[in-house]
């Protein structure tokens, strides 16, 4: 069965969730909300989390292009406006050199541990900008670590790596650590313009 793409909403929550459970929260329970989060929103616990996205998903203010394998969502890439995701790595020396914001943030990936190796991420990459071409498209920026001289361990890697970005049309415009990269695409608004919800 060929994989799919469907958008993060609360029809797709449970398929998400399940997928969060079964690895533990993700890094230590997090449920993929800090990259939502301001300073002030200071540190919780997993259940916390975990409501705190429920309830972004459904008022629509969490965006993500989910990979499905038949009804199991096997991995996803979370995008969305700027201002839904205000926390991203390395902030204070992104903040020293930034200039006009991007319309549009990618800011993480994660994918099943029994499927990783299959180009998912890659694939759910290619789904975020569709979604994003028919949300309107605009400038959207990545974070991605370059680790092609080095191993390392997946966890280092939920920003995505430069060249999978490099090879979905992305450029690099300035590094901000020392395996990390700005990295940009001019996104063209879709023709006719649909809502991501029903993709």
């Amino acid at each position: 069965m060929p994989l799919t793409s469907k958008p993060l909403s609360a029809r797709t929550w449970p398929a998400f969730a399940r997928l969060v459970e079964k690895h533990g929260g993700i890094f230590g329970g997090c449920w993929c909300i800090s990259f939502h989060l301001e300073p002030s929103e200071g540190k919780r616990g997993s259940a916390a989390y975990r409501a705190m996205k429920e309830a972004r998903v459904r008022e629509g203010r969490a965006h993500a292009a989910l990979v499905f394998d038949g009804s199991d969502a096997v991995g996803w890439c979370q995008f969305g406006p700027t201002a839904e995701l205000p926390n991203i790595r390395s902030k204070k020396a992104y903040e020293a050199g930034r200039g006009q914001l991007p319309d549009w943030r990618i800011t993480c990936f994660f994918i099943d541990r029994e499927r990783r190796g299959e180009g998912i991420a890659s694939l759910a990459l290619r789904e975020a900008v569709r979604y994003i071409e028919r949300l309107g498209g605009g400038t959207v920026e990545g974070y991605p670590e370059d680790y092609a001289d080095a191993r390392t361990s997946s966890s280092f890697l939920c920003s995505g790596t430069l060249g999978m970005f490099e090879k979905a049309g992305f450029r690099k415009t300035r590094k901000i650590a020392m395996r990390r990269w700005v990295v940009e695409r001019r996104i063209p608004r879709a023709r006719a313009r649909r809502e991501a919800g029903g993709a």
